[in-house]
Parts: C-alpha cells; sequence; structure tokens
C-alpha cells in the first residue's frame, strides 16, 4: 500500500482517461512501467508499434488537474487502487478502477459488501425484495453496493439508506 502525491494522482487520471486504456491495460502499463508517467511516456511509442497510424490522445495534464479540483470543491477525493481507503473487496476483483471518487466517510468502505444488481425494468416484486434485501444487510451494518442504474441498483440503495 502507497499514499500518491498529488502529481502522481493527477497521472493517474490522466493515464485512466486516456482513450483505449481500461482497468486492465492501466494495471499492465504499471506493472510494466512502473509509474502512470513513464507508461504515459511510452504510449506513443507503444501505440505506434502496434501499428496504430493516428497518434494516441493522451488526457491532459490540465484537464486532470480540473477534474480532481472539482471532486474537492464538491467534498470528495479520489483514491487510488494502491492506497489504503481503496474498498478490498473491490481491490481483489479482476480488474479494479484504479480510481474511485470518494465521498463521505471513505473509512465505511473498508466494511464487508453485499452487491445487489438487478434489471433496470424490474417488476415490483423485484423492486420491493431488492429494497427490503439492503434495508437488512444495511441493518446488520454491511455496505450495499451496486451500478446505480435505475430498478433493482436503486431500490437497493433506497432499502440500504
Amino acid at each position: 500500500m502507497a499514499i500518491l502525491s498529488d502529481r502522481e494522482r493527477v497521472d493517474w487520471l490522466r493515464l485512466i482517461r486516456t482513450r483505449n486504456v481500461g482497468p486492465a491495460t492501466f494495471a499492465s502499463l504499471i506493472a510494466q512501467f512502473g509509474t502512470a508517467d513513464k507508461a504515459i511516456a511510452a504510449l506513443p511509442d507503444l501505440v505506434r508499434r502496434g501499428g496504430q497510424r493516428a497518434a494516441i490522445s493522451i488526457a491532459g495534464k490540465a484537464e486532470a488537474e480540473a477534474e480532481l479540483a472539482a471532486a474537492v470543491r464538491l467534498g470528495a477525493r479520489y483514491v487510488a487502487s494502491c492506497e489504503p481507503d481503496y474498498p478490498p473487496a473491490l481491490a481483489a476483483s479482476e480488474a479494479p478502477p484504479p480510481l474511485l471518487c470518494v465521498k463521505g466517510a471513505a473509512h465505511l468502505l473498508q466494511r464487508p459488501t453485499v452487491a445487489i444488481v438487478g434489471a433496470r425494468n424490474a417488476s415490483a416484486a423485484g423492486i420491493r425484495i431488492a429494497r427490503e434485501l439492503a434495508h437488512a444487510l444495511g441493518s446488520h451494518e454491511l455496505l450495499v453496493a451496486s451500478g446505480l442504474a435505475r430498478g433493482i441498483d436503486t431500490a437497493a440503495h433506497t432499502g440500504a439508506l
């Protein structure tokens, strides 16, 4: 576990916001180059060697800094997958997001978590069951996670709250 510096956090955000760099590619680049700034520097050559003729569009430093500043203005912050506040269950997944935007009590992310996901166009019974299940889990101090979509996901969050 490490804590990113402000500069490293900007570089991580730039790398994950770069076109065609998802969580798995991000992890591979960090493993290969050690840091996000070295990976960013290597990307143009990697793309060229991969046969792509068009230049890669790497997210700009100013854009990343503005995004981080906007989060701070909203009372939020970005937590990196290498940092202690990152949810352990998410970190253990196959390709976790390198950064999470967190607002509120980040220490709660260390609690055991149950994911509830389902149909966007759920039946009334499905929504009721998801809401009741999430309420019961939340009342036992378990976190409820979902994708925030309408339907079952929304019912899960409503019930947990």
